[in-house]
């Protein structure tokens, strides 16, 4: 019998949108309304955050905050994030469903957890209202989860372990090191090392490579190796006990930290 009791994942760059495309374009959008130009690498920086936390990150930086200060002549306060913020939602929830797609490999890996007997979770840096668009459309695909924590649910998300604790409760698992977190950003890591979870960065489908899947495909090996480097670089630098390409990949994870809890190792 398994020793873990659930596998706990990211949405977006995870399990669904290659690449992590949906927010980009809305981020790139919603600043240009108010007379900011950003780039997407700018918008990829605080990635994986509630997106009010993002939008805040973002406005932080020193070349968006200099522009924002010029522009309206004070640097932005919370009020101006709560401003892009309610741009950024509805425009979100209108366009995710072009980026719903499951990753290759989704429903057979979560498919063999459940053979298993572990329950799956998810946690999310999309608002409940975005991720009311997406579930049915995942649904569709074949994949559904046991729980569900959004952006804005809990008083404080990621990088704290909060919403890692809310899925202990609400699919009723525990201790902490029977759970792992699959995630492709930094903070998604963050907030499954400061549960005590096993965590497991994903490199080549999520954010830190952001490219998609045919362009994955396309490129050279020696190049790939590179992307994969530095997106895994970033991924274990927050501290994730294992790195795999894509979700794909996770059964050979699993069957590791099995053979390590057998033998009393713990995160």
């Amino acid at each position: 019998m398994s020793q873990l009791k659930a596998v706990v994942f990211d949405w977006a760059g995870t399990v669904i949108d290659f690449g992590s495309f949906a927010p980009m374009g809305v981020f790139v959008e919603a600043f240009s309304r108010f007379g900011i130009e950003v780039t997407i690498a700018e918008a990829r920086e605080p990635m994986g955050r509630p997106k009010w936390d993002h939008i805040d990150a973002m406005l932080k930086q020193p070349r968006i905050r200099e522009l924002w200060t010029a522009r309206h002549g004070k640097a932005p306060t919370s009020a101006d994030v709560d401003a892009v913020y309610e741009v950024f939602v509805p425009m979100n929830e209108e366009v995710v469903h072009q980026f719903a797609d499951l990753v290759p490999g989704t429903i057979e890996v979560v498919g063999t957890l459940r053979q298993r007997g572990m329950k799956i979770g998810s946690t999310t840096g999309y608002t409940r209202s975005i991720m009311e668009r997406v579930l049915p459309l995942a649904k569709a695909q074949g994949y559904e989860v046991d729980n569900l924590v959004c952006a804005g649910d809990l008083p404080h998300g990621r990088p704290t372990p909060m919403n890692m604790y809310k899925c202990f409760l609400d699919l009723d698992v525990w201790p902490a090191h029977a759970v792992v977190k699959v995630d492709d950003t930094g903070v998604g890591i963050d907030e499954g090392v400061a549960a005590g979870c096993w965590t497991v960065g994903v490199a080549l489908s999520g954010n830190e490579a952001g490219l998609t899947l045919q362009e994955i495909a396309a490129m050279a090996p020696d190049a790939l190796a590179k992307v994969r480097e530095r997106a895994a670089g970033v991924l274990k630098a927050q501290g994730a006990h294992y790195i795999i390409d894509t979700v794909a990949d996770l059964i050979p994870v699993i069957d590791d930290i099995e053979r390590r809890l057998s033998v009393g190792e713990r995160p």
